[in-house]
């Protein structure tokens, strides 16, 4: 029996099983045969606020300095003054503040402050959606980073590195990692280049499926109590798999005309590139309508030589109101928003149905933290982009009122997903977006 018991735990890491997600159909789209696309992207340190934040109000609003880069695509994105992150703030727990703008962008929840395996948030918005409408695609969901994921480790001021290096949480006790390697992610969406390799990895899979299956209805015979509970969980997990399999089997899509990525670009813009394609072919095939981007983890210590910024942009954020700092932070917010720029470009350039497909779409783009320097998480820089299957208002300045909770706009675009939600984190209310 012991043995028995090894042999099946050998298989059961073997085969990876997936925590267990329950999946409810979404009501349907705005617009009957165009699904709608939500996608977090994620931006790290706060930013240069008299530089980053338009001027005036409504659609006569003046754009700033560091959103400049998005000129061209001024009706087709909205930008929000007013949205706060209350749970990213100390509320007792003392330094931190990186750690708790990662993990409360999405969840709206506290993190608790530890640095060992007792972590705890709450479920982000993003997996909310996922574990309605996930169903229908390939994948639930996709989680992107320019960063190493960890899961563990103490990376700000006690608090775990898990809180910094995830946006997405799948249960209030577990992240759903993501992926750094270009590669990787186009595998993960399409199989590998080998397509007869990639059949016959699905053959071997199902093939270790039925035996295990047949070796465990032997043992379910003689098991008893726990054991037996133990194995019920085991079938249930086996049979999600199968699921799993059923799913990409017949949401299989055809490898779309791109370069397969090689790996890592060793240029920070090549590999942020590299990411947003990703991100729009996913949304191209279908293979996924929700998503998330980390750009870098808050706290990023990463430079910009590409620009000319050859200090930390952590340790330049913390600026004093020094003349030379506050250029060098607004130089790498422009980086950013030009970056951003040509991806809603990219979305908007790919044909879909009676439009394209930024206007099947629904994109945030804005960060946990305002201010660098004071660590303050109201006033957030965010930006809304895309037109929601013509649900949504761009081309304007939205102001609303002051402490408006983030999530509120979570739960609003969850709403226009068509997922049910009562709230996300603390969210009071919907936004009129």
């Amino acid at each position: 029996m012991n043995s028995r018991r090894l042999f099946l735990k050998s298989l059961a890491s073997t085969l990876a099983l997936p925590m267990l997600e329950p999946l409810r159909a979404a009501t349907a789209s705005a617009v009957p045969g165009s699904p709608l696309r939500l996608a977090y992207v994620y931006l790290p340190n706060g930013v240069n606020t008299k530089l980053w934040f338009p001027t005036g109000s409504g659609k006569n609003y003046e754009l700033s300095p560091s959103l400049a880069p998005l000129t061209n695509m001024r009706d087709h994105f909205q930008v929000i003054k007013g949205l706060a992150l209350d749970k990213a703030s100390s509320n007792g727990d003392g330094a931190g503040d990186h750690a708790r703008a990662n993990a409360s962008f999405l969840t709206g929840c506290q993190a608790r402050k530890t640095a060992g395996a007792d972590i705890r948030i709450g479920v982000s918005a993003d997996q909310i959606a996922a574990r309605q409408i996930g169903h229908l695609t390939r994948l639930p969901s996709l989680e992107l980073s320019t960063d190493e994921p960890r899961r563990s480790g103490n990376c700000d001021s006690g608090y775990s590195c898990a809180y910094q290096y995830n946006l997405a949480w799948r249960s209030e006790t577990t992240p759903a990692p993501p992926m750094r390697d270009p590669r990787m992610v186009f595998e993960a969406l399409f199989g590998s280049k080998d397509e007869k390799g990639n059949a016959e990895r699905q053959l071997r899979k199902k093939s270790v499926l039925d035996f295990v299956m047949d070796d465990a209805k032997r043992l379910q015979s003689r098991a008893t109590g726990a054991d037996k509970n133990k194995l019920d969980e085991y079938f249930t997990s086996v049979r999600e798999i199968e699921q799993r399999i059923e799913r990409a089997e017949k949401h299989r899509k055809e490898r779309p005309e791109i370069d397969v990525p090689n790996g890592v670009p060793s240029s920070y813009r090549e590999h942020i590139r590299a990411m947003y394609d990703l991100m729009l072919v996913a949304f191209q095939t279908d293979s996924t309508r929700v998503a998330s981007f980390l750009l870098a983890h808050d706290g990023s210590n990463r430079t910009f030589p590409e620009i000319g910024v050859n200090e930390s942009h952590h340790g330049i954020s913390h600026h004093q109101r020094d003349a030379k700092r506050l250029a060098l932070i607004a130089k790498i917010d422009e980086y950013y928003a030009a970056e951003f720029a040509r991806f809603l470009t990219n979305l908007k350039n790919v044909k879909e149905g009676d439009g394209n497909l930024l206007d099947h779409s629904m994109i945030v783009y804005g960060g946990g933290i305002c201010d660098g320097d004071r660590h303050n998480h109201d006033h957030l820089p965010v930006l809304l982009a895309g037109h929601g299957n013509g649900t949504l208002q761009t081309g304007r300045l939205l102001e609303a009122r002051e402490e408006t909770p983030l999530t509120n706009l979570h739960l609003t675009l969850l709403d226009r997903m068509g997922v049910q939600a009562e709230r996300v984190g603390d969210s009071t209310g919907k936004l009129d977006v």
